[in-house]
């Protein structure tokens, strides 16, 4: 029988002392010790060199070895509460067509164009990242235009959001979709005046090219994840974990996990290749399997391990599919969908909390929040528990009422401060003026409410650093400063947010983000000191290394 490699027992070790020009440990009390002791995967002693040589005479016979990293500065492993690494792999060999890529829909069409060059005959063409508001156009591209891409293949156009994009004409004869194809529930074939096909297409309509492991309302959320051969899938993986590794992200919880999914962390850990730490939430028709399973808790070992459930409330903000009932101010007819009726999303969370699962609902709009936020102050009503930590996904517009109650809930949203970074000002543009509360992470501090940092990758590229700017500043992309200063954090806040409160919001603040006696010694190396790094500049700060366990896994 072959055994998961990271079951194996490490090879004994000499003690490492580690010390650098900054150490900022994010304990408590704020700390920055000069080195601090490792042995095995542990930390075992925290404070001056010499009182660490002192500790390693009484844990090993070894002589320590000295890890001397000059003057970089140290920081607890980041870690990303919630991304999607597959999915992320999976864009990675697709053709970016972000905003660093291109600016207009010609220039969309050309990168498709040259990639398309370098495919098989008969390939699909993928590319992903563009938001349609941040084109000179200001608008979605049409079938027609991908048209000029290829006419004798599938061209696909995923918007940043994730939650649908655009194809060309072949791929809906390729389904056989047609004007007169009715919009799935949940989801939406977009047309124009005259009742004729855009190319646009949202949420359930991307099962043509999902299939039926895709979107079900009343069932489950999303899985946008196209399927390939299990070898491919276990290659995007692994090229996924490269990218968090390359900035500094140590653990990931990995808030979209079907069996698809399970599938590959298994045979990424079994070849000896699984480098990060994963907490896996499961998509929300797996409930019944895991309660009758038995998993009424946190299971798994360091590497890998079960966490939670994963529900969805409504759509997104970026795709204008969040649930608004009286519609959008930039276009009143679309006013987005929620995945359950609240009764059924009640049942569901109860069925959850009544076994002690932690759940993590994906909400955007205060109409969706509210019925999440209901549902689980109704089942702490039922089986009180002060430390359910049931968690809020995204949670991009909570009223301050709201938030006041999550309070008293203790319920932790789990924001992307990189999604106002890249295209706050089309929220503004798809709400109005209450859009400039996106992300509200000041009014959340202040209510006593954790802050807690995620990328959401592939709708944002796991660099923490990036995302720690955009919480402290508030400022997108474009140079808009988002809603008032009060919004914004202070960078303690946002660092801890994506380092220990991100590990509490896993329920894994025990063992990683920060650096204390008895935690898994996960690290980052950065270049510079954040705190002594302009906010404008934060972003560029440049991750060195990144450890795991004691053990150097990315950089030099």
């Amino acid at each position: 029988m072959r055994k998961l490699a990271f079951t194996q027992a490490p090879a004994p070790a000499a003690p490492r002392i580690v010390t650098a020009g900054r150490i900022r440990a994010l304990d408590e009390a704020g700390s920055t010790p000069e080195a601090f002791l490792v042995l095995g995967d542990r930390i075992r002693h925290v404070g001056p060199v010499e009182d660490c040589r002192e500790a390693a005479g009484r844990v090993s016979a070894l002589e320590p070895e000295l890890l001397d990293l000059g003057a970089a500065t140290v920081v607890p492993g980041f870690v990303d509460a919630h991304a999607h690494p597959l999915m992320l792999g999976q864009m990675m060999s697709w053709v970016d067509c972000g905003p660093e890529k291109a600016g207009s829909i010609p220039e969309i069409v050309e990168l498709l164009r040259e990639a398309a060059k370098a495919l098989p005959a008969g390939r699909p063409i993928r590319g992903y990242g563009y938001e349609q508001r941040n084109l000179a156009e200001r608008r979605h591209p049409t079938r027609h235009e991908l048209d000029r891409v290829a006419t004798d293949r599938e061209v696909y156009l995923m918007n940043a959001s994730g939650h649908g994009g655009v194809v060309n004409s072949h791929t809906f004869e390729l389904h056989g979709v047609t004007r007169d194809t009715p919009n799935p529930p949940g989801g939406e074939f977009f047309r124009d005046e005259a009742g004729e096909l855009t190319g646009e297409l949202s949420d359930a309509a991307c099962n043509v090219l999902t299939g039926l492991e895709g979107v079900k309302i009343g069932h489950h959320g999303p899985n946008f994840h196209l399927a390939d051969e299990p070898e491919e899938h276990r290659r995007q993986l692994a090229a996924a974990q490269e990218s968090f590794l390359a900035g500094g992200v140590t653990t990931i919880g990995d808030c979209q996990v079907s069996r698809r999914e399970f599938d590959m962390y298994l045979r990424l850990a079994e070849a000896g290749d699984l480098k990060v730490r994963v907490s896996m939430y499961l998509l929300s028709h797996l409930l019944d399997d895991a309660v009758e399973m038995g998993l009424h808790g946190q299971f798994g070992n360091e590497h890998l391990s079960f966490a939670g459930i994963k529900f969805y409330s409504d759509g997104t903000l970026g795709g204008w599919t969040a649930y608004f009932p009286d519609g959008y101010v930039g276009d009143p007819c679309r006013t987005g969908q929620l995945y359950h009726e609240p009764g059924d999303y009640a049942e569901l969370i109860r069925k959850a909390h009544r076994v002690g699962l932690q759940t993590a609902t994906h909400s955007q709009s205060p109409t969706a929040l509210e019925m999440v936020i209901s549902a689980i102050e109704e089942a702490l009503a039922e089986r009180p528990d002060p430390d359910a930590r049931h968690r809020i996904e995204h949670c991009g517009l909570p009223t301050p009422e709201q938030i006041r109650r999550m309070a008293a809930a203790g319920i932790y949203p789990v924001n992307q401060p990189q999604h106002h970074y890249n295209w706050g000002e089309g929220v503004e543009q798809a709400i109005g003026t209450p859009g400039e509360r996106f992300n509200p992470l000041g009014e959340f501090e202040r209510a006593g409410v954790q802050v807690t940092i995620s990328s959401d990758a592939p709708v944002a590229d796991p660099r923490p650093m990036e995302a720690i700017q955009a919480a402290v500043s508030r400022v997108t992309r474009r140079g808009t400063h988002l809603g008032p200063e009060d919004l914004a954090v202070s960078l303690d806040t946002a660092l801890r947010g994506h380092t220990i409160s991100a590990a509490r919001v896993l329920g894994r603040e025990d063992e990683i983000g920060s650096l204390e006696v008895g935690k898994r010694a996960d690290f980052a190396v950065l270049a510079r000191d954040p705190h002594q790094t302009p906010t404008q500049e934060l972003a560029g700060v440049e991750v060195l290394s990144t450890w795991v366990g004691g053990a150097r896994v990315h950089g030099r």
